[in-house]
């Protein structure tokens, strides 16, 4: 992990005033108040994002593009504006380049089937590594399935860290594209995507960038990172669920063939023939999430009114602070010790079961996620079937965290 042991916060955020923004957070559980560190799944929405749907809702709600009357217009202006504010919370070039999805996992999908599935054939590779989410392992094993392409699959060491050098010899000239993670769901681990997406570039290979934990918790600018796609969700950023975002290159999208078909992404429809839509229309078929992506564009202003490096250093911090505390625990393993990680924290505890450890937690008012969290082979690597994960978000504190280790302090009476 970067950075040394912290024992005083070297961040300025008003955390109580950030917490009275969710709502949720003000309850008790099992007589408890509430401490969620589940955030690695999905995050609370503040009111401002509530506060948006709800508008739309009550005010503006009407079928976006193509309606000429007064709330058409209105929810076709609230949608297209969330879309600049992700294009710049993203350092897009331009608004074309924001395709608005379902979440990182329909984007994975849409680009496996529109970008790479008619650039591979039998024998071409796909590269990915072993602390891919599932959603970015099996839609590359449909794939090779459907058109004999070979999936090959990057190793990674005891701290949970891509093994770089054998990653890059695996790169070459059959490569025809790399998915990677840039922060593991399940370790924690922050991976050098630039480093492999130059690899991956002097190889004529394209690249696409998970970035479903990172865009909540790192400033994201994707011409720095060198990717060619990145996708996001919007319900781990703070804003609704089946709404994300695929950014793309310009270039590429229009290329692509269409994801999906049906209204919006079409200019004319004859019998005989179907002229389609300019990007990004052409990937939204059919009515879009509206809410959802007003939503988004109201997650990514309240995120940009605390900014994205003090929150960034706020986690840090509860990382490092719980990096410190755990081990206070007897027989607790931290899985994923990588030099450099943020926002999660997963361990086992010998001789108990996670699922029994988070159901003590649970009755202790502590939210966490015990499971594979859709990492299965992250678990394989370290001979291990499950984790007990505890993830950070910009409303947590110290004294939670106080509360998870005083927590795990009662399951080991327990448990002895």
């Amino acid at each position: 992990m970067s950075g040394a042991t912290a024992r005083t916060p070297a961040h300025a955020l008003d955390i109580e005033r950030i917490r009275a923004d969710f709502p949720i957070l003000n309850q008790d559980i099992n007589s408890h108040p509430l401490v969620f560190l589940d955030n690695a799944a999905s995050s609370q929405k503040p009111r401002s994002v509530i506060d948006a749907i709800s508008s739309y809702y009550q005010r503006d709600h009407a079928n976006v593009h193509r309606g000429v009357h007064t709330l058409s217009q209105r929810a076709t202006d609230a949608y297209e504006a969330a879309r600049s504010k992700l294009a710049g919370f993203l350092g897009a070039t331009s608004d074309k380049e924001v395709v608005f999805t379902r979440g990182t996992t329909e984007a994975i999908n849409l680009v496996a089937y529109s970008f790479v599935e008619p650039r591979v054939g039998k024998g071409d590779e796909i590269l990915i590594t072993t602390m891919e989410h599932h959603s970015n392992i099996v839609p590359w094993q449909l794939l090779c399935e459907r058109t004999g392409a070979v999936l090959k699959v990057a190793p990674i060491n005891d701290d949970g860290e891509i093994k770089l050098d054998e990653m890059f010899a695996m790169i070459g000239p059959r490569t025809k594209f790399v998915s990677v993670v840039h922060l593991s769901n399940a370790l924690g681990t922050i991976n050098p995507v630039r480093r492999i997406a130059d690899a991956a570039h002097a190889a004529g290979a394209f690249v696409l960038v998970d970035g479903a934990q990172s865009a909540p918790r790192m400033r994201i600018n994707v011409a720095a990172l060198g990717a060619d796609f990145f996708a996001l969700s919007g319900h781990k950023t703070y804003a609704p669920t089946g709404i994300g975002v695929l950014w793309g290159k310009a270039e590429l999208f229009d290329e692509m063939r269409p994801y999906q078909g049906g209204g919006e992404m079409i200019l004319s429809v004859t019998f005989e023939k179907t002229v389609f839509n300019e990007v990004p229309a052409k990937f939204e078929a059919g009515t879009p999430h509206i809410a959802g992506a007003i939503g988004f564009g109201a997650a990514v202003d309240y995120i940009e009114s605390i900014g994205i490096d003090a929150i960034e250093a706020h986690e840090h911090d509860l990382l490092l602070y719980a990096a410190d505390r755990l081990p206070e625990i007897a027989g607790l393993r931290i899985i994923g010790c990588a030099r450099e990680k943020a926002g999660v924290h997963s361990f086992v505890l010998d001789g108990i079961h996670p699922h029994d450890v988070g159901t003590i937690l649970d009755n202790e008012g502590v939210a966490i996620r015990t499971g594979h969290h859709c990492a299965q082979p992250v678990m394989q690597r370290f001979g291990i079937a499950a984790t007990v994960r505890a993830s950070f978000g910009l409303y947590n504190t110290r004294a939670e965290v106080d509360r998870l280790v005083a927590g795990l302090g009662k399951v080991r009476e327990i448990f002895g």
